[in-house]
């Protein structure tokens, strides 16, 4: 894997920080913890952010709840750029955006309306490009926006029968960190199922479920693990049983031999060598 100058933040996502119980209309607001990393990592308060709401069906109130939470924070150059169409994302406006972000944020929502609005226009070359060689370039993203990142993106799956050959749903992301395939709302959604039907799919991945309010600064092929809750780290190089890809759609499937690891706050796993380092026990809690 070619090494990236910039920094990724993948966020689990916190649905419990809605306004209304139906999930259609729940704001996702991540907790100041996570957001003070990814203005930390942007250069501080004066960093300038653009907070793009596409994979939202309510991205005016999205993109109002952001400003809200990067103004609590202090930060003082904060935009919301709403694209609903690749028509959008090629105005004068979204590339000179995008092209003088400290941090680009993508709020939860449907993933595959970032890819569909976004996926191979110029701000998503201007994104990768910046990504690649530029450091201090952040870009960060709370459920859809984090699965977002990856190349094989998981669209879709029923949590209930996700461990039944094409009960998840894989698209093409963003392609930011193709290593790795990303879940999130992990363990309050039930998606190990999910997750594992993936990395059965593409067993040279590593599967990555975040919890809500839980996140990963990705920096130099290193993840360090933030926010409160945990991460699961799947690695399935190992298989010694896996038939994904000769058995029917709709039959059920086992997997052995597959690596899992339990990380959570200031744990760090390497994308390049797949080892943990698990942070000592009389450390600070960051």
């Amino acid at each position: 894997m070619h090494k990236k100058k910039g920094t990724l933040i993948p966020i689990g996502g916190n649905e419990d920080k809605g306004i209304e119980a139906d999930e259609m209309y729940t704001l996702e607001f991540i907790d100041e913890g996570i957001l003070y990393h990814v203005v930390r990592e942007a250069g501080g308060i004066d960093a300038n952010i653009v907070v793009i709401p596409t994979a939202s069906s309510i991205p005016v109130e999205v993109g109002e709840n952001y400003l809200t939470a990067f103004d609590t924070l202090g930060c003082k150059n904060v935009e919301v750029l709403d694209i609903r169409s690749k028509e959008d994302s090629e105005t004068e406006r979204a590339i000179s955006l995008i092209t003088n972000a400290n941090c680009v944020m993508f709020s939860g929502g449907n993933q595959s309306k970032i890819t569909d609005e976004i996926g191979g226009t110029t701000i998503h070359k201007i994104l990768v490009d910046r990504y690649t060689n530029e450091p201090g370039f952040v870009i960060a993203g709370t459920s859809a926006g984090a699965m977002v990142m990856a190349n094989e993106m998981i669209a879709g799956g029923s949590a209930t029968e996700s461990f039944i050959k094409g009960a998840v749903t894989m698209y093409k992301g963003l392609g930011l960190v193709p290593s790795l395939i990303i879940d999130t709302h992990f363990i309050k959604r039930g998606r190990f199922g999910r997750v594992s039907e993936a990395v059965a799919q593409f067993p040279d991945l590593i599967g990555i479920g975040l919890a809500e309010d839980t996140g990963m600064i990705i920096k130099n092929n290193k993840c360090r693990v933030i926010g409160s809750g945990m991460v699961i780290v799947f690695d399935g190089r190992r298989l010694t049983h896996n038939k994904h890809s000769i058995l029917s759609e709709g039959t059920p499937m086992s997997l052995t031999g597959l690596r899992t690891h339990i990380l959570s706050n200031g744990d760090r796993f390497h994308i390049d060598k797949k080892k943990v380092k698990v942070l000592p026990i009389e450390a600070p809690f960051i």
